[in-house]
């Protein structure tokens, strides 16, 4: 039997892997050492490696960016880690002004190797200033590598190749799947930036999805099974750099596409892919793209209104069966709070 392991475990092990092979490698963030250990990531590395190589920090997240950086800019390998995206804004300069323009600055002579932990997504009532995601505004920045894995298997993967990584990268992890299991060997292992995975094969329509939003397009797709369409699901895992090529062969196979974003629509990482596809691959188009996002308004606190504006596998199957000309079902609106993440599925896909 495969081993098995939750994306927490996943993120915590390689975590774990990337210290003891690197005494350089240390991890700090609020909460890093408390008793829940950032959604269990972090749990035991103190006990382990000490509070000189585990350490909590004061909110102030600019500064304590700063010193990160600073320490990498230093050779050591910091792992920076942010319980909500949104703490992050407070810190933006420093890694854009700073971090992700180093290498170019000096002429590749001093670079600057930091992983910044970013968790995102929706849950308890985090309401507009607690649920946002940052990813399609970090994407846009030259000199960044942002990476979003939506599966254990890559959780730890492409950790371990971010710790290696002599540029600043960005990894965006959704609360949502930190619950989720899958198979994930025990040695150490990378998972390379810019290649796409195909989730499942298919002929009729693409689905390009990120983060969780792959688990929303997987279970569409098996929702869809009885319907005789054949659903290709691509994780895109990462968005700088991003694997056009994988997705832009999808699409000539099928001739249809549908991104789903777990963010707003506006100048949104949907919109890139889009873009993207229309450049290279215009004329294999069957019909017009679509995206599934989040409204263009922020985030509601309300759990009932919560319901209504997160979009889940049951959009992206009526985007679906839009996209083969097949009639539109109804959505029907879960009744359930959608505040906390669904019990009845928690992989691995």
């Amino acid at each position: 039997m495969n081993r098995q392991l939750k994306y927490f475990e996943a993120i915590r092990e390689a975590t774990d892997q990337a210290m003891a092979a690197d005494p350089a490698v240390y991890i700090m963030g609020l909460g890093v050492p408390d008793p829940k250990g950032i959604f269990g990531t972090t749990l035991g590395l103190k006990e382990k490696y000490g509070s000189a190589r585990v350490m909590d920090m004061p909110t102030s997240e600019n500064a304590m960016t700063g010193i990160a950086i600073g320490s990498a800019i230093r050779g050591m390998r910091p792992i920076m880690t942010h319980q909500r995206v949104d703490f992050f804004f407070l810190a933006l300069d420093q890694l854009i002004n700073n971090a992700a323009k180093w290498r170019f600055m000096f002429a590749d002579q001093m670079k600057a190797p930091i992983v910044i932990r970013l968790i995102m997504g929706r849950g308890w009532g985090q309401g507009p200033q607690h649920s946002q995601s940052l990813h399609s505004m970090l994407a846009h920045i030259p000199g960044l590598t942002v990476v979003m894995p939506s599966n254990p298997y890559d959780a730890k993967g492409l950790l371990l190749s971010a710790v290696q990584s002599l540029d600043p990268v960005v990894y965006f992890e959704h609360r949502w799947l930190h619950g989720v299991h899958g198979d994930v060997p025990q040695n150490p292992y990378t998972v390379p930036f810019g290649k796409a995975r195909v989730v499942q094969e298919g002929k009729d329509v693409t689905v390009v999805a990120l983060s969780h939003m792959t688990l929303e397009a997987f279970r569409a797709a098996k929702q869809l099974d009885g319907e005789n369409i054949s659903v290709e699901v691509i994780d895109v895992r990462s968005l700088k750099p991003l694997d056009t090529e994988t997705i832009l062969t999808s699409v000539r196979k099928t001739g249809r596409l549908v991104v789903a974003d777990p963010d707003t629509k506006s100048v949104g990482f949907a919109a890139e892919i889009l873009a993207q596809v229309a450049e290279a691959a215009w004329d294999d188009l069957k019909c017009a793209p679509l995206r599934i996002t989040y409204p263009d308004a922020p985030t509601p606190t309300s759990w009932p209104l919560s319901n209504a504006y997160y979009p889940t596998s049951e959009h992206i199957a009526e985007a679906i069966l839009r996209q083969v000309g097949r009639p539109a079902r109804p959505i029907i609106v879960p009744t359930r709070p959608m505040d906390a993440p669904d019990p009845t599925f928690t992989g691995p896909f």
